[in-house]
């Protein structure tokens, strides 16, 4: 008789972010494009053996005796975790989805080019956020490293770790939490992205890269007007999505947009071990604009807005809200997402979703050697969202050597390329 498998409680964030499957894909990829080739049997070993390092990583999610857990999975169930692309083949962006509840966490992808490999780092949404993918992928490079400077280097083996979101509850007096409750207005959604029919299609990727004088425009126009470089992307994404839609009721009236913070920054130093999960929340940004309405007519509202919410308890309404509903169980979680997409169907309206995930440090990752030894040259590094379908919306920013690189993720059919490609220049075209 087979030993019972290992299993670890999991935690809200994990059990929301499992199930928000229900609206989007929420597999994301990290993709590093390098000058030359990586070696490709010891990238195998280093995603072999960062895999058996994390209890989390090495582990599928599942829900037994009606409690979410992450089950550890037998190494022979790890096919599948390094994939490799040879040089000739059809090269696929997004790459495909990963399976939150098959295990392991991880998949790494290594496209073979003439000009260089490509290799994209695979995650599920449930397992981490954009924070916690960024740190696997550095893991993996350390431990490539380490295997080619000793062919027996092994990662020091991590313990079970507290993946929930209790360190920062610590930090609130039920007082405090209370009050958090009682002041966060729950989200209202008023408009949403043109799209051609309901239902699924293809995964596709649209960027649009700007060169790097535009990041210093951007830093100068927020200088000038009290504002952050992610207000200025806020107000831009905000005045697009009006454009876009063109639709003569949402001139003056109030409208919401998502973004997202990372409780990382925070609380720095609450969770300084870096390690891979789901520590960012969403809140919403209601503004105005009037017909013609350019980004120093609205960048003074979105300031105002984040600078309340970062100097407020920013994130406790949100912790709070998921763990009322996962203590009623795994069926309090599967009706609250029910009656989410119920209203989604019924309104037809879902509030867009903004993003900016901040400087891609290359430190980070380099050096990384190549298969001769020599190392290599980092040429970029890139952030594939969740791919959207109806009504969901999301775009990203993200920044690499200076050069601010804006993403969405959608499914072709539902909505247009060539829509989602005119977006991306609206929000182009309304930054500095």
């Amino acid at each position: 008789m087979s030993p019972s498998p290992i299993r670890r409680p999991a935690p809200a964030f994990d059990v929301f972010n499992v199930y928000f499957e229900r609206i989007y894909d929420p597999t994301m990829h990290i993709v590093f494009t390098f000058d030359g080739e990586i070696d490709v049997g010891i990238m195998k070993e280093a995603t072999k053996r960062l895999i058996a390092s994390d209890p989390y990583l090495r582990s599928r999610f599942a829900a037994v005796d009606g409690q979410p857990v992450w089950e550890e999975v037998p190494e022979e169930q790890w096919e599948g975790a390094f994939v490799l692309f040879p040089a000739g083949e059809v090269e696929i962006l997004p790459p495909p989805p990963l399976d939150v509840r098959s295990g392991p966490q991880v998949r790494v992808n290594l496209c073979r080019r003439g000009e260089g490999d490509l290799l994209a780092v695979t995650c599920h949404h449930g397992f981490c956020d954009a924070s916690g993918a960024m740190t696997l992928a550095r893991d993996l490079f350390s431990v490539y490293r380490g295997i080619m400077e000793d062919p027996d280097f092994r990662p020091i083996r991590r313990d079970p770790y507290d993946r929930s979101t209790d360190r920062i509850l610590a930090l609130y007096s039920d007082e405090e939490r209370q009050r958090a409750l009682a002041e966060e207005a729950p989200f209202v959604d008023r408009w949403r992205f043109p799209v051609e029919r309901t239902g699924r299609g293809t995964p596709r990727i649209v960027c649009r890269t700007l060169p790097p004088e535009r990041l210093g425009l951007a830093k100068a126009f927020g200088k000038r007007h009290g504002a952050t470089v992610n207000d200025v992307l806020i107000g831009a994404f905000f005045l697009a999505f009006a454009k876009i839609r063109g639709d003569p009721s949402d001139r003056g009236a109030p409208r919401s947009i998502l973004t997202s913070a990372d409780l990382r920054r925070k609380h720095p130093g609450l969770h300084a071990e870096g390690l891979p999960m789901n520590l960012s929340i969403a809140y919403e940004v209601t503004l105005s604009a009037g017909e013609g309405a350019r980004l120093e007519d609205v960048i003074g509202q979105v300031a105002a807005i984040t600078a309340r919410r970062k100097a407020g308890s920013l994130g406790l309404a949100a912790i709070l809200f998921y763990e009322e509903i996962l203590a009623g169980g795994m069926p309090a979680v599967r009706t609250f997402f029910d009656d989410m997409i119920e209203r989604y169907r019924t309104s037809g309206l879902k509030n867009p979703v903004f993003s900016n995930l901040g400087v891609f440090d290359p430190g980070n990752y380099l050096p990384v050697p190549g298969k001769d030894g020599t190392e290599l040259g980092l040429l970029d590094v890139r952030y594939l969202p969740c791919a959207c379908w109806p009504y969901g919306f999301l775009t990203i920013a993200s920044t690499f050597r200076d050069r601010l690189t804006i993403t969405t993720a959608y499914e072709e059919g539902p909505y247009s390329t060539a829509v989602v490609e005119r977006f991306l220049e609206y929000v182009d075209g309304y930054l500095p």
